[in-house]
């Protein structure tokens, strides 16, 4: 493509389709998503397509867009342009350019201009070729700009580097690794991202590639966020890989695709050594059509059949037949090379069981990659093995990590139906393809082993480390980065320290774990959880339980002893028996004393009560008070009197024990309940008036309706649950309750501030154990006639604190079982 730099690199895209276009800049709007750059031209009327096409890629025959761009933008592969009239929200047209194909545009755009039609004329000279069959033959550029289109929406940028290495079987063959750098403002997730690219590479089918790394990395920064490896190895490269072991799914997928240009369609199955083929019309919808040609069938499958030559598999059956016919019209029968070489003779299974390593990986991948067209489109899971130390280290990679779930029981359960011999243990690992190190790691025990002899995690093949170097091209130019700068030789060298001091510390843990005097501290973690017994912990809660009983005898013991041996009390000492009489004779004044108790704990500061210093007062005519300036201060000062005064506990609530000081103190006077009960948070206590609702209520020809209103700032429903069903008893309720709140009194499932404050109170302790001692009293009756009657009436007790019970017994039943326990003040 001719370029022309423009002289003044200060124009901006706006104003360059300005001028190309004759549009105004009002009318132009560009936006850089990834590699694409989306133009939208709008007017008063929409701009004619073609003629603005025209304009723009005249224009961009003679102008670098990425001139027009920030240095630090990336490259632009393709062009959307966009038309549409102002006003609208749609375009009426959109047209996409491939800036590395803009003869053929340009040429496809004249036509439709010369034809006069809005429909595109593509003739032979002009036809346009798609990113994909360019990316197909392997060139970088083609490949970048066809991922690009899959990933640009995303606002990910893509550049494609090929660097190439040697061989792993042979290094005088090089292949090439194919690196692709994803830039993006953020952190894309690998686990969307890199399944995605995979399928994209493996559907190129590229040839003479081995594996491609794809580099995140987030724009305006050094080091990249994530690698993966993609396999690129073909699809029918592994085909045939899986076929020689004698995979049915395998072999079948070769046959049919061979097949299919002869429009015959096939069936395999495999009966003890033989594999049986039946050969079908490929289209036969009214099953009129005559079997297959027996020389055609027999040309296509023997031939590859024998250079496949599939293990264990000695001979073939082929049949030709109808679609609906059930018997075949011909038969033919073919030895394989498994019948002549006596390697070939055992299956995949044998061989594992005797410890070959090919059968074993064959067997896993298998097993870890059901859906063979799933492996073939992303590589599948890949596993790598090691043997070391009568230990069978089984690695297992993929695009996105297997998980632990998914990969560890079947891999285990699989090597112990194998009982190779020699193999007393199987470590699995879990890792993203391209990591070193594994995510997980789950180990299996076959055989009992020593915990003191310390196992060495074995050093899987990775791609990291042709990540981490510097590449190189064969100009000598830099891939990564055109420009060196001291703060990446900085960064570098400091790398390079952090991961000497990492080797040396492995260096010293090492030495240390081989001294057999040291052993790992995360040994139990790698543990399998799912064959760790009870045993061990049955046996440390027996010695806990037996060292609690012998040091409380012991106890009990040296206390009785002690008490034993004392001299007498004299009358200046009080034993603790009359200690604990005197402090339960009552007082003579004791109402007083309590009121000035009650005094001091309503003065007293308390953190927990924060929602209730707000106090908000309902009078006893039904009137809201609180914070209307008309409140008179006496009723205030009343109902503080006589919480005050209140023989009841406290709720550690200082507006709950007024209010209900207050109803207490109305019921008392007016010997009912009211008529309604207005009951809720801090909503109920400020929305509803008494008053206004009392008036409304006379217009409808109810009169002299009695209206308390009960609200507590920050009562949830857990807290109006408690004090209508077990603070107020039934015949204190009224007729009407009105609960007034929102959705908030659930509290989203967030923790109950208030209910907790009240639940530890001694005013809900009374509570409960008025309500135990109720079920005590109705479980045994005084008439033994209505014994029956009286048990079919007992009353439910709800909503009692179960952990508060079941505290209250455990505690009683240890008491009575220590012997420590009735000497407890002597202790301390």
């Amino acid at each position: 493509m001719k370029t022309v730099l423009l002289d003044n690199r200060q124009n901006s895209l706006v104003q360059w389709v300005s001028q190309a276009t004759g549009i105004n800049t009002f009318g132009v709007k560009v936006r850089l998503l990834g590699n694409d750059l989306h133009i939208l031209c709008e007017s008063v009327e929409c701009p004619q397509r073609w003629q603005t096409l025209s304009e723009l890629l005249q224009a961009l025959q003679q102008t670098d867009v990425d001139t027009l761009t920030n240095d630090e933008q990336p490259s632009i592969y393709q062009i959307l342009i966009y038309g549409r009239k102002k006003g609208e929200h749609r375009p009426e047209w959109c047209h996409r350019v491939y800036l590395n194909q803009l003869e053929q545009h340009l040429e496809q755009v004249e036509q439709s201009l010369l034809s006069q039609t809005e429909t595109p004329i593509s003739p032979g000279s002009s036809l346009i070729i798609s990113n994909g069959s360019l990316a197909r033959q392997g060139d970088a550029d083609a490949i970048a700009r066809y991922l690009s289109e899959h990933l640009s929406h995303l606002g990910i940028a893509v550049q494609v580097k090929i660097q190439p290495s040697p061989a792993k079987n042979n290094s005088q063959i090089v292949v090439n690794r194919l690196w692709v750098f994803c830039q993006s403002s953020y952190s894309p997730d690998p686990s969307l991202l890199a399944e995605t690219v995979a399928q994209k590479l493996r559907y190129l089918q590229l040839v003479g590639y081995q594996d491609g790394i794809i580099v995140a990395q987030v724009r305006g920064e050094t080091e990249p966020d994530w690698r993966v490896r993609v396999d690129l190895t073909p699809p029918e490269v592994m085909l045939k890989e899986w076929a020689r072991w004698g995979d049915v799914q395998a072999i079948a997928k070769i046959l049919t695709e061979e097949l299919l240009g002869f429009k015959i369609a096939l069936q395999t199955s495999l009966r003890e050594s033989t594999l049986h083929i039946f050969c079908t019309p490929a289209f036969d919808p009214l099953e009129t059509a005559p079997a297959p040609d027996k020389e055609t069938a027999l040309q296509s499958i023997v031939p590859l059949l024998e250079n496949i030559a599939p293990q264990a598999i000695i001979s073939a059956a082929i049949y030709g037949q109808k679609t609906a016919d059930k018997k075949p019209i011909w038969i033919d029968w073919v030895y394989l090379p498994a019948s002549q070489h006596p390697t070939l003779v055992a299956s995949a299974w044998e061989l594992a069981r005797t410890g070959d390593q090919p059968a074993i990986i064959f067997l896993l991948e298998r097993l870890l990659n059901p859906d063979l067209d799933w492996r073939l489109k992303t590589g599948g899971i890949r596993v790598l093995l090691v043997c070391k130390e009568y230990l069978l280290h089984i690695m297992c990679d993929a695009p996105v990590c297997p998980t632990r779930h998914q990969v560890s029981r079947k891999v285990t359960q699989f090597i112990r139906q194998l009982k190779i011999h020699g193999i007393t243990g199987v470590r699995v690992y879990g890792r993203r393809a391209g990591d070193k190190e594994p995510v997980w790691h789950h180990r299996v025990d076959l055989e009992e082993r020593s915990r003191l002899v310390p196992e060495t995690t074995p050093e899987f093949a990775a791609t990291s480390e042709y990540v981490n170097s510097l590449m190189i091209g064969e100009n000598g130019e830099e891939i990564l980065r055109l420009d060196l700068t001291n703060t990446k030789v900085q960064s570098f060298i400091k790398e390079k320290t952090k991961n000497w001091l990492t080797n040396t510390n492995k260096i010293i843990r090492n030495l240390l774990l081989n001294s057999q005097l040291f052993t790992s501290s995360n040994q139990e973690i790698d543990e399998n959880p799912d064959n760790q017994g009870i045993s061990s912990g049955m046996i440390w809660l027996a010695l806990g339980l037996l060292l609690t009983l012998q040091s409380d005898f012991m106890l009990g013991y040296v206390v009785a002893h002690t008490l034993k041996n004392s001299p007498k009390a004299t009358n200046n000492t009080i034993s603790p028996l009359s200690s604990q009489a005197q402090a339960s004779l009552p007082l003579p004044n004791n109402q007083k004393t309590s009121f000035l108790n009650q005094s001091e704990t309503t003065e007293l500061p308390n953190n927990n009560q924060a929602a209730f210093n707000a106090y908000e007062l309902i009078n006893e005519n039904g009137s809201q008070s609180g914070n209307l300036p008309a409140a008179p201060l006496k009723e205030k000062a009343t109902a503080i009197l006589l919480a005050a005064r209140s023989q009841m506990p406290s709720f550690n609530a200082r507006q709950l024990d007024e209010q209900l000081a207050l109803y207490k103190h109305r019921l008392n006077t007016k010997k009912r309940p009211p008529d309604v009960l207005i009951i809720g948070s801090s909503r109920a206590l400020r929305g509803v008036d008494p008053v206004a609702l009392s008036k409304a209520l006379v217009t409808q020809n109810y009169s002299s309706i009695d209206i308390f209103n009960f609200g507590i700032n920050g009562a949830t429903a857990q807290v109006v649950d408690v004090l209508i069903r077990q603070v107020l008893k039934p015949e204190e309720l009224p007729k009407v309750i009105l609960w007034a709140d929102g959705s908030r009194a659930f509290n989203n499932g967030r923790e109950d501030i208030t209910f907790n404050t009240i639940e530890t109170s001694p005013g809900y302790k009374e509570i409960l154990q008025k309500a135990k001692t109720t079920v005590k009293n109705n479980e045994v009756p005084h008439n033994p006639e209505d014994r029956k009657e009286k048990i079919s009436s007992k009353p439910k007790i709800e909503d009692i604190s179960i952990y508060q019970v079941a505290n209250d017994s455990l505690n009683q039943s240890v008491a009575n079982l220590s012997a420590s326990y009735k000497n407890r003040d002597q202790i301390k």
